[in-house]
């Protein structure tokens, strides 16, 4: 997958605001791989609804999501699992881990239906992340913060050509931010990916060819 592109895209819950300000709804965007881009937004303005439709999530808006010239309104259940397996990289706001299960477990339970990354790689990024001692921790017994360095392990265990991660940092410190933005950028450059960051304030420190506010 080359380009997501969003034209003319108008969630329905904003249909009747009559002076909508956004580079992104009711607009042509073009986001390509390989590129960098941040999405910015006040709360209310709809970051969560764009990445849930970029995901595929929902469909409740006008307008046309398109992967490489494919309205995605066509796409059926098996063009998605696709799309999650093997282009796009979610890293959730709300992380959805399995709290019963540990942080190593999390991780393996996709990279075992990917076969990505070597169990040495995954332990040298929890290392990297401050979080090697919390590798047979359960997920239910860590702070946010140490979830969110988690859940972007996870995310990063399978191949894909954009990465949209949703809040990445939020209750991260600037030293660690640093070392995640470090290893998911090394990681898109190493896949030719195109990385979609999203805040509604804080956000890493990246060097964005693109600003975009919702």
């Amino acid at each position: 997958m080359n380009s997501i592109k969003l034209n003319n895209v108008l969630p329905h819950v904003f249909e009747q605001v009559s002076d909508l300000q956004s580079d992104v709804w009711k607009k042509d965007v073009c986001f390509e791989k390989g590129h960098l881009y941040l999405v910015e937004a006040a709360s209310g303005k709809g970051k969560s609804t764009f990445c849930s439709y970029v995901i595929g999530y929902r469909h409740d808006y006008t307008g046309q999501v398109v992967f490489d010239q494919k309205d995605v309104r066509t796409f059926n259940v098996n063009d998605w699992v696709n799309i999650r397996q093997k282009h796009i990289s979610h890293l959730f706001q709300e992380l959805r881990l399995f709290p019963e299960l540990t942080a190593m477990e999390n991780v393996k339970i996709k990279n075992d239906l990917t076969g990505f990354k070597t169990d040495k790689q995954i332990v040298q990024w929890f290392d990297l992340l401050g979080i090697g001692d919390k590798l047979d921790a359960k997920i239910g017994r860590m702070s946010f913060g140490q979830q969110q360095r988690v859940a972007m392990i996870r995310a990063l265990v399978q191949p894909f050509d954009f990465i949209l991660v949703d809040e990445p940092i939020s209750h991260l410190d600037d030293h660690n931010s640093q070392i995640m933005g470090d290893i998911m950028m090394a990681e898109a450059k190493a896949q030719g990916a195109g990385v979609i960051v999203t805040s509604i304030g804080k956000h890493m420190k990246l060097d964005y060819e693109k600003t975009l506010m919702l």
